[in-house]
């Protein structure tokens, strides 16, 4: 198909998102709702699968098994031993989030970490089932980015691009953010731990997910764009769900789907500089009406409403914090340092 570069990407994400939805929605495995989101991710931050792609995979696969049998049969009713594990892991994922090489593995990493131990202290005996429906999700998520891009191949550029490595910052640069989100997100992820807080599950991802992108310079301005990105996504989730509660079908959720997808691509290539705001409010939609969709549970109309404040909780927090760690820091000084 010889369409230009800009139409080419948006109809290759629309096709993927559609793609993903309705493999999660018909076969319905556990956290089926994940492997659009990281369909989006892909086809928005990568230009094309490599065979970096399929190492992130197996790593992320092989740590999300490991983090499964350790909350079958580790220390995660002892908080004392289990909380400095996680706080590590955290820390890890956070500083090889900044990687592009590494960016997957690192949000398959921290999402098993958190979700996993959560949902194995609330429900025992799920945590290895939950680590296989992850895992599945994140391999439903790399063959349908590679299928996209051998149906619609990336046009090649000319000239040597630039290499990941050489865009990445600074090793100290990448410390210090890595315990600044870590300093934001630590504290509501001890306190859903230990209060072993019920339907707390998507607070806790998104403001592990979201940390990191508040953590570097201008995390006040960064946190108030995060907020609008989640209210906006809140509303179109909102429109959505309710247009889904009136035509219950999954060729319906589909196209719907696609139709979300198509409108949001369209602005996101249009406008590269806005391209994370769009991809925000993508992400945040697909999330909550996925989770949602997915859910076998008979208050699905209140829980849906429930996850729908829990986004905006997020999004006050991470607005409040990181102008409270930013108010008290100095200039020159770092917390790495």
């Amino acid at each position: 198909m010889s369409l230009p570069s800009g139409d080419r990407r948006a109809v290759r994400l629309t096709l993927g998102v559609g793609l993903s939805v309705a493999l999660s929605a018909s076969i319905a495995w556990s956290l089926a709702f994940v492997a659009p989101v990281f369909v989006a991710k892909f086809l928005v931050e990568r230009v094309e699968p490599t065979w970096g792609t399929a190492r992130e995979l197996l790593f992320g696969v092989l740590a999300t098994v490991v983090i499964a049998f350790g909350v079958s049969f580790g220390p995660i009713h002892y908080p004392l031993v289990f909380l400095p594990l996680l706080a590590l892991v955290m820390l890890w994922a956070y500083f090889l989030f900044s990687d592009p090489r590494w960016n997957f593995f690192a949000s398959m990493l921290i999402i098993a970490a958190l979700l996993l131990p959560y949902l194995g202290l609330l429900h025992p005996g799920i945590a290895l089932q939950l680590g296989i429906g992850l895992a599945f999700s994140g391999v439903v998520a790399v063959l349908v980015f590679t299928l996209m891009h051998l149906l619609l191949p990336e046009e090649k550029a000319q000239g040597d691009p630039t290499s990941d490595a050489e865009c990445l910052p600074d090793a100290d640069v990448r410390t210090d953010e890595a315990i600044r989100a870590l300093v934001i997100s630590f504290p509501v992820v001890c306190f859903f731990f230990l209060a072993q807080v019920s339907d707390a599950l998507l607070t806790m991802i998104f403001i592990a997910v979201l940390s990191l992108q508040a953590s570097g310079a201008k995390s006040v301005k960064v946190s108030l764009f995060l907020l609008v990105t989640n209210g906006v996504g809140g509303v179109i989730a909102v429109l959505f769900y309710q247009l889904l509660v009136v035509m219950p079908y999954l060729g319906f959720y589909v196209a719907l789907a696609m139709l979300v997808t198509m409108v949001l691509a369209g602005y996101l290539y249009a406008n590269p500089d806005k391209a994370p705001l769009y991809a925000g409010i993508l992400s945040t939609v697909l999330v909550l009406v996925g989770s949602t969709a997915s859910s076998t549970d008979a208050e699905v109309v209140s829980n849906f409403y429930l996850r729908l404040l829990q986004i905006a909780m997020v999004g006050a927090y991470m607005v409040f914090i990181s102008y409270f760690l930013e108010s008290r820091s100095r200039p020159g000084v770092s917390l790495g340092s």
